[in-house]
Order: structure tokens, then sequence, then C-alpha cells
């Protein structure tokens, strides 16, 4: 982590099944930095595992930071550190928040939650609300126990903007996406998080439709899964120095460069985060990540090196 804080968990809370809260108070004399709806933090769950968290709170808040947790088996160890081992009066390290699932001005804003997606949905309703804005939440989980801050919900000045839906529930209640999206003026915007299959069940949905690219903001807790079978080593050239790195098969350029001596921040090395961005001089891109725009990524100027790899035999890097 770049920017650290020092944070004591000041409540620990069964939020639904396998989700847990953890309310992160300053140290005595300390303070919180500012944030904004979207934001997420760096939490340094144990010694060398640091994992990203969406803040859930009201972002008006300046005396916490909440977040939600889901136990995940097959996350890698984070998750099961929050749920196992974190307790109330410990001391954490945090970074400062990053906001890469802003709010943008919109004439009305659709809000789509899945599951534990449901952290940085609940902060930008907290926000449209306050700020008189024109929204509607849809809030998806596998079953009612599995729906986190249901009661902060149905007692929030936005409850009846709030629709609920559940796999196991009928057929009425169920989200019934293009009908949602179908009567959406052109001045509206749709932000969706959860897991990878419920995003891309929004976000294809929403394409299929028409919607263009620029009203559409998701966000991903987890990289996508890529076929790796037929990767190949590749070369990394330093710009400032003109050093070339070999980056093999089993490797990421992350991986490569630090062997080598070159360290670059990362966190999530998913290519969720984006902490570890970087510019590419040359080269033609393989963009493995879940967080550039597909505009972005044919720009093919910068890439996530925890993740992303080359097409070609060398990367020109601006390090």
């Amino acid at each position: 982590m770049d920017t650290q804080i020092s944070v004591r968990i000041s409540r620990k809370a069964v939020e639904a099944t396998d989700i847990v809260s953890l309310e992160l108070a300053p140290l005595e004399g300390a303070s919180l930095p500012p944030f904004s709806a979207g934001s997420h933090i760096d939490v340094e769950v144990k010694p060398g595992l640091v994992r990203q968290y969406s803040l859930c709170n009201d972002p008006t808040e300046s005396h916490r930071y909440l977040i939600g947790v889901l136990r995940d088996p097959a996350s890698r160890g984070g998750s099961t550190a929050v749920h196992d081992l974190l307790q109330e009066g410990q001391v954490l390290r945090i970074s400062a928040p990053r906001n890469h699932f802003a709010l943008v001005p919109a004439g009305r804003s659709l809000l789509f939650a899945g599951g534990i997606g449901v952290t940085p949905i609940l902060c930008m309703a907290e926000r449209l609300a306050q700020s008189g804005a024109d929204f509607e939440m849809h809030y998806c989980a596998r079953s009612a126990d599995r729906a986190a801050f249901v009661e902060r919900i149905r007692a929030s000045r936005f409850a009846d903007r709030v629709h609920f839906h559940y796999d196991d529930g009928d057929a009425d209640q169920k989200l019934k996406l293009a009908e949602v999206l179908a009567g959406a003026a052109a001045d509206t915007h749709l932000y969706v998080c959860g897991p990878g299959g419920f995003i891309d069940f929004v976000t294809q949905g929403a394409a299929t439709l028409g919607w263009p690219q620029e009203r559409v903001h998701f966000e991903y807790f987890a990289g996508q899964k890529v076929d790796t079978s037929l990767d190949g080593s590749f070369d990394v050239k330093l710009a400032s120095s003109g050093k070339i790195v070999t980056v093999p098969p089993t490797k990421t350029v992350v991986v490569a460069l630090r062997e080598a001596g070159v360290n670059i921040e990362v966190s999530c090395e998913q290519g969720v985060c984006g902490t570890c961005l970087t510019r590419v001089l040359d080269g033609e891109i393989d963009h493995r990540d879940q967080y550039f725009t597909d505009e972005e990524k044919a720009a093919n100027d910068q890439f996530m090196p925890c993740c992303s790899r080359a097409k070609g035999k060398l990367l020109v890097l601006d390090l």
C-alpha cells in the first residue's frame, strides 16, 4: 500500500449468511480522509495480505469507514482472514480511499447490486438520496438470508426506491431487466456491481437494448478467468534505462520485474483495482483486466502488469 492509515475495528457484525461488516474507526487523535460514493480502500487483513473492499457507509460520515465482506470459498485467503481472524479492537492498516466507480451527473440513475456488490451501490444510493437525485435501486441475492444491510435499507429515506429480488422467490419478484432498462430516458446512467456473471448479465442486457457504453458503469470484485495454456514468453523494456526483462509463461510482468529489482506497487493482483496501472510506449497489449473500458483497451497505451501480457514479443514500458 502507498498511503497507510491505522484504524481500529470498532464493531464487527453479521449482516447476512456468510457476510460480516467491519466498522473501522480512526485511532485517538487521528481523522479519516473523506471519500465519495463508489470508493474502496485497501485493507491489510493480515501481514502481507492486502485486499480491496468498497466503502458502504454514508459518504458524509467522517468518523468511520464501513465495509462488508463475503466469505468466499474460492478466495485467496482474504475473506477467510476477515471472518475468522479479525476481531473488534484490533488495529489494521488501510489505504486512503480511491474511487474508480464514481457517480456522474445524470438525469436519472439505475443501481443494480448482486450479492455483496451491494456495498458500493448502497453508498451510491445514500449519496443520490442526499442530493435529491432521481434514482432506483435493484438488489438481487440468492435468498433473503443472504441479502446484507436489508434493515438499514428499509429504514432509509430511499426505502421506497429499492426493489429486492431473490433467486428462490416467486417469479413476480424476480428482476425483469429488459423492462427496467427499456423505458429509461437518454440521460439515464446505469451502475452495477456484484459477481462477474451478474455484471455480465446486466451490461450485456443494456448493450442488447442499445445503451451506449459511456452510460454503463460497473466494478468487478475479482479478475476474469483466462486460459493461460498458450501463453509464451516475451520481453519488457524499461524506457528510462533501456533494461530488458524477460517474462516467462508462468510469471506476470509484476513478478518478473520484481525479480529483476524493479518494483511496481500492486494491490489486488487480478486486474481489478487499477493500482499497478502502467503506461505502454510501444508493443501490442494482451489485456486481461476488468478495469479498462473497451475504448481504453483499444488505445493500447496503458495496461495492468499484474495480469495482462504482450501479444507480440516486446512491450516498452514508461518506467
